[in-house]
């Protein structure tokens, strides 16, 4: 395995070495699809749809105030489904097209032009190979359910329209760059050594960092904070959080690219740093003098899903444990105390989860890595070179996602007026924007 290799996240650099027919004598022969491999990539791609439909609607719908919950998940169900066109048209080959450069692959896939189901796409053992399609798929259910975290800091006054024209900017400018230069191999981050195993950077600061800026463009809902706007069900929230969580091994294991031990190391990572966090986040609501909540709960079993993605296979499980415990009790002091000092309505917490616990699991990345503390390093790691390298990752996708995000939403507004009328907002976005009601309330 080559140096670039060796740093690269666990889906970096498949569907990039595109296996080529053997046309003269003596070529080297085309990798041969291994069929449990893709067995089980089929299976992670099945997954992480789960993760979104229903998982996150339900999530995010149980948190939303019952007048909204219809709304918020027919958001996240429409972009999810126009993320899978322009995956196709033009996402993946900007992504891992062929050529290009360090930001922004070339542009001779377009509409998957000269993928077919005899093309493959190498997984991390030579020779080895998955179907192209099967690559696209997957990686086609990571631009879905990032562009539908970003809504929950905007729901309950975005118009649906602004949503669907800010998500379609938002995935070009935003989304593709980013997973480009992360996951391809003449990508920026990847260049660097970022280590990225599952979407730290890509997925979670993206999309939380993205939230945030949305929301303050945007602006609070009407009567927040001064009127209470609590969860109408956190029955549906805890339904979503446990899709999510059995959602999450198709994301994290999947990105082994292969049924393996990096994949059973991602599969363990994903089960205790998980379980860390969800106790970590209701031991800190006792330390604040509050009740262990059920939302509470719930928020740092997703705070540990979102630390330990970048780390799941570059961490041994005690680190995986440790980062989880970090991250939680740092993301509730995010929602908590952070959110509150500084007045912005991020509705549903993306950024105080997904932005922060990102930028957790990305540098603590950089930490758990390390062998002496169980990680898959090699016994001459530089600790400190790769925590610089973590950092510069997070700091130019911070600021990529900010600048892009801003722009996205300005088209959005100027196409469509971006938000919902004072009086649909008070009525509720099901009756306002979509014509029905989820309950007979």
């Amino acid at each position: 395995m080559n140096k670039a290799m060796k740093f690269a996240g666990a889906a970096a650099i498949a569907g990039l070495f595109v296996a080529v027919p053997a046309l003269a004598q003596g070529a080297t022969p085309p990798p041969t699809v291994n069929k449990g491999d893709t067995a089980w990539m089929m299976t992670s791609t099945v997954l992480v749809l789960m993760m979104i439909l229903p998982g996150l609607a339900l999530f995010y719908g149980g948190l939303t105030r019952a007048k909204n919950m219809l709304s918020t998940m027919t958001q996240i169900g429409a972009v999810a489904c126009l993320a899978m066109l322009v995956w196709v048209a033009w996402g993946y080959t900007m992504a891992f097209g062929d050529g290009g450069n360090a930001v922004i692959s070339g542009f001779g896939k377009l509409f998957l032009k000269g993928v077919t189901p005899d093309s493959t796409a190498a997984t991390f053992t030579a020779g080895v190979a998955i179907p192209e399609y099967v690559f696209i798929c997957f990686q086609m259910t990571f631009a879905a359910i990032t562009v539908a975290l970003v809504l929950g800091s905007v729901v309950e006054r975005m118009k649906f329209s602004a949503v669907l024209v800010f998500a379609l900017i938002w995935l070009t400018i935003v989304y593709f760059p980013i997973a480009h230069m992360v996951w391809a191999s003449n990508g920026y981050f990847f260049g660097l050594g970022a280590l990225d195993f599952a979407g730290g950077t890509v997925v979670h600061i993206n999309a939380g960092v993205s939230a945030l800026v949305a929301a303050l463009i945007l602006g609070k809902r009407v009567g927040y904070p001064k009127e209470p706007m609590p969860p109408h069900s956190l029955t549906l929230t805890g339904v979503g959080t446990g899709l999510l969580w059995v959602g999450w091994f198709g994301f994290n294991a999947g990105s082994a690219l292969e049924a393996n031990g990096s994949a059973a190391l991602a599969m363990m990572n994903t089960f205790v740093a998980t379980a860390s966090a969800g106790l970590f986040w209701m031991l800190a609501e006792r330390l604040a003098g509050h009740k262990a909540s059920a939302l509470g709960f719930c928020s740092g079993i997703i705070a540990g899903l979102v630390a330990v993605t970048p780390a799941a296979g570059n961490s041994g499980p005690f680190g995986a444990i440790v980062l989880g415990a970090v991250a939680s009790i740092i993301c509730f002091i995010a929602v908590s105390k952070l959110k509150p000092a500084l007045g912005y309505d991020d509705a549903l917490d993306a950024f105080g989860v997904h932005g922060i616990g990102g930028m957790i699991g990305a540098i603590g990345t950089g930490i758990v890595y390390a062998p002496g503390l169980g990680g898959p390093g090699k016994p001459d790691y530089d600790m400190g070179h790769q925590l610089i390298v973590q950092i510069e990752a997070v700091a130019a996708t911070i600021v990529w996602a900010a600048i892009g995000t801003a722009i996205a939403i300005f088209i959005a507004k100027l196409v469509t007026g971006l938000r919902v009328s004072a009086e649909v907002e008070q009525e509720g976005l099901d009756i306002g924007e979509h014509g029905e009601r989820a309950y007979n309330y």
